[in-house]
């Protein structure tokens, strides 16, 4: 747990001290909610307000999560590897992303909903939708990005890997997340809720599997 930790930690201060990747993807969302107001100024039906907001928070988190580990350098990775277990390292980083995910679409629900007002009937529903999509992003782009920057830092690499694995994840979370703006009853709910935290389970399991063969490079 200690050692969790302190990857945490230095993740964290690496990023406060180099704030661009994440100050970018922070405008990124910003602006692309900015101009998607500016552009349509109303959303009548919840499954264009679903759409759009998964689509914006998409694109975020490519550029929020890709250069994760492209600022690793050789040397620092060299050194990590003599400490760390493969599976303690990409737990941190999956953690990490995880947390930027759920914090960025929280302040994209926010604003959108500012901008795009949405009565929400059924808001736990709702908000397990955003908060297991938006990790499940943070799971599956921290593993892909590790193969990319493998891949001599080829971020096309990983937009052509990203898009068909994540695309379950995306089609159950606009699900769930609609029929939490419709109030759909509870009984309906609890497959997609089910599917959606296996997906989270899955992909982090596969990425303790799969990351040791990259760590070993």
């Amino acid at each position: 747990m200690k050692t969790l930790r302190a990857i945490l930690t230095k993740d964290f201060k690496s990023d406060f001290r180099n704030p661009y990747a994440l100050g970018g993807a922070g405008l990124f969302l910003l602006s692309s909610l900015f101009v998607c107001y500016i552009t349509v100024k109303r959303i009548e039906t919840p499954a264009l307000w679903v759409a759009l907001f998964w689509i914006i928070v998409l694109f975020a988190s490519f550029n929020a999560v890709a250069k994760s580990f492209s600022h690793e350098s050789r040397q620092r990775m060299l050194y990590a590897y003599t400490l760390l277990s493969p599976s303690m390292f990409i737990s941190a980083k999956m953690i990490y992303h995880s947390a930027i995910m759920v914090i960025l679409s929280a302040i994209a629900v926010f604003v959108y909903s500012i901008l795009f007002e949405m009565p929400i009937e059924d808001v736990p529903v709702f908000a397990y939708a955003v908060i297991l999509g938006s990790t499940g992003l943070g799971i599956v782009l921290s593993l892909l990005s590790s193969i990319a920057s493998r891949a001599g830092n080829n971020f096309t690499l990983l937009a052509i890997l990203g898009l068909p694995i994540l695309l379950p994840l995306i089609l159950v979370s606009t699900t769930l997340m609609k029929n939490g703006i419709d109030g759909i009853s509870l009984s309906v709910q609890w497959k997609y809720m089910f599917v959606l935290a296996g997906l989270n389970v899955l992909s982090f399991a596969l990425s303790l599997v799969l990351f040791p063969y990259l760590w070993r490079e």
